[in-house]
């Protein structure tokens, strides 16, 4: 059955109080009891998504219609499998999955824990696709944070670049991608280098995008091929 997504989820009423445990930080408790008071962590769980981020790409295909029934999609930065999820909820036929991280099986999806930057990696992706080419790639990876902006951002753009030189080899014409950026976006060669093969570009941040957080997605439809 495919789920709706409400861009109006509301907090009210919903209020847990965590103490303070003996061997955790003031700072821990306090992230902690935003998450178990955050309205789309309530929802997920009454749902069944394994996380809240399902709704960032919830959102994101009801913008952009980014699903097709009998997709095949990449999902880069997977665990714990929640925007695999709703691929499979919204009829892709395959979902091939990549994280650093362990992911607990769906049925419909293929699942490698390793680093997507290596040629390993790579081409165990195009031994599972074999003759076909994807529909959909999907990345809502992160490098970790230095907290000096100017690095993080090069970082994240090197990630971008990596998915889209995938792209160039392993996306159907008229396929899309998605990746997450922060605050600045794609911006100088690369951004023009997405332009000249895609015939759609957006960025877009998801109400369900935490308040705090500069994540944003570059969404780039109709790949020229």
């Amino acid at each position: 059955m495919v789920k709706t997504i409400n861009t109006s989820i509301s907090g009210r009423n919903l209020f847990v109080k965590v103490k303070t445990a003996k061997n955790r930080k003031i700072s821990s408790s306090m992230w902690l009891q935003r998450h178990l008071n955050d309205p789309y962590v309530v929802q997920s769980k009454k749902e069944g998504y394994r996380s809240r981020a399902s709704y960032k790409l919830l959102e994101l295909d009801a913008k952009f219609r980014l699903f097709s029934k009998n997709d095949i999609v990449l999902d880069l930065g997977a665990a714990p499998g929640s925007w695999a999820q709703v691929a499979l909820d919204r009829g892709a036929s395959k979902v091939i999955g990549v994280d650093l991280l362990d992911v607990e099986g769906l049925n419909g999806a293929t699942f490698i824990k390793a680093d997507f930057t290596t040629d390993e990696c790579v081409d165990k992706i195009e031994e599972i696709l074999g003759d076909r080419k994807l529909s959909l790639i999907l990345s809502d990876m992160a490098s970790n944070a230095t907290g000096h902006k100017k690095i993080d951002h090069l970082r994240v753009m090197g990630l971008c670049e990596e998915v889209f030189h995938f792209a160039d080899e392993n996306l159907q014409k008229g396929g899309t991608v998605v990746v997450k950026i922060f605050q600045g976006g794609a911006e100088g060669d690369l951004l023009q280098e997405i332009k000249s093969k895609f015939t759609k570009i957006k960025h877009f941040k998801p109400n369900s995008s935490r308040k705090s957080s500069s994540e944003m997605y570059l969404v780039a439809q109709g790949f020229k091929g």
